[in-house]
């Protein structure tokens, strides 16, 4: 239990160090870390690095699918609890492909590799050079790309797929039980149409009626690049270029890659993933097989899944002892 306790503590401390530590950044530091509650704060700060203790996941070489996911440094953590629910829950072992957005120490770097042994863990640097000659014939594009860590999930996945089908995985998501449906529709050789959630607003940087009448093909509204299948060539560059002309398009920073990804999508062949993958605001629904925490939610990644992913067994089922895992702490110590 002190090593959990002084693990957290570590990271912590990582945390705090990483900028200058003055009067003003503490009390910036205490209205942030407190900002959605005790509970909240306790979940994120305490309990979640202790997924860092668990076993690794040594098969990941399914090469039928493979999962490809941007991290930073800022957000690893949230992805090791993606990852590890995912292949807990799902069964399957797809091969991994984790891209850093250039904000990665070769510590974290560690880390990943640690927790995932045969994963591909693809840095910014390396991955710079394959893409500027790829990318030398299209100059919206390369813009974009330099501009905009997001837009790596347009270029770099698709540049160093090595599967026929790509899984689009967030690393906001949790899963709590065996996504059936999910697995069923990316595993089906019918499926031969993109397929990916339902957001819970619109997300796109361009207004659809706006642009519609410039497109060859209807664009679905709501389509999130969070959760789901895309294939191989599904996404080309010169489509990309293309669309990157589109009015009001480079508007939103945050939303640029998701409207790219939906354009492509619904100029391939697209259909939405079934209901329950859908992302929305407010308590988990019952059942839920998963969750996407985005952006306004996110808090309740850690105050609501985590917290019932650990009151429910999580750890003891990846393999430690119950004593080892921070729903044995008693007292007033955890929030309820």
């Amino acid at each position: 239990m002190f090593d959990r306790l002084k693990l957290s503590a570590s990271l912590l401390y990582d945390e705090v160090t990483a900028h200058r530590l003055t009067l003003g950044r503490a009390l910036y530091l205490t209205r942030t870390k407190l900002h959605h509650g005790l509970r909240a704060a306790y979940y994120r700060d305490v309990v979640r690095p202790w997924i860092l203790a668990t076993p690794p996941f040594e098969n990941t070489d399914d090469a039928r699918c493979e999962i490809h996911v941007l991290t930073s440094n800022d957000d690893w953590l949230n992805l090791l609890w993606t990852l590890k629910t995912f292949y807990h829950f799902s069964g399957c072992r797809y091969a991994l492909c984790i891209h850093d957005d250039g904000t990665l120490t070769p510590t974290v770097c560690g880390r990943l590799q640690t927790a995932f042994p045969k994963a591909r863990i693809i840095r910014r640097s390396e991955s710079d050079q394959r893409l500027a000659p790829m990318l030398a014939k299209y100059p919206r594009s390369r813009e974009f790309r330099a501009l905009n860590k997001l837009a790596l999930k347009v270029f770099d996945f698709h540049a160093y797929l090595e599967s026929d089908r790509l899984f689009l995985l967030d690393s906001d998501i949790l899963f709590f039980a065996a996504p059936t449906t999910l697995l069923a529709v990316v595993s089906d050789p019918a499926t031969t149409y993109n397929t990916l959630n339902k957001d819970w607003r619109h997300g796109y940087s361009i207004e659809t009626d706006q642009v519609q009448a410039l497109l060859d093909f209807t664009l679905p509204p709501l389509i999130n690049a969070g959760l789901g299948l895309l294939h191989r060539g599904s996404v080309p560059f010169d489509w990309v270029e293309e669309f990157l002309v589109l009015p009001g398009i480079m508007s939103q920073s945050h939303q640029i890659e998701q409207t790219l990804t939906a354009l492509c999508s619904a100029r391939f062949g697209y259909r939405m993933l079934p209901e329950e993958y859908d992302v929305y605001i407010g308590p988990r629904r019952a059942g839920a097989v998963s969750r996407h925490y985005t952006g306004p939610i996110r808090h309740m990644m850690y105050d609501e899944g985590i917290r019932d992913l650990v009151r429910n067994g999580f750890f003891e089922a990846l393999g430690q002892p119950r004593s080892e895992v921070p729903g044995s702490l008693s007292g007033s110590l955890v929030p309820k």
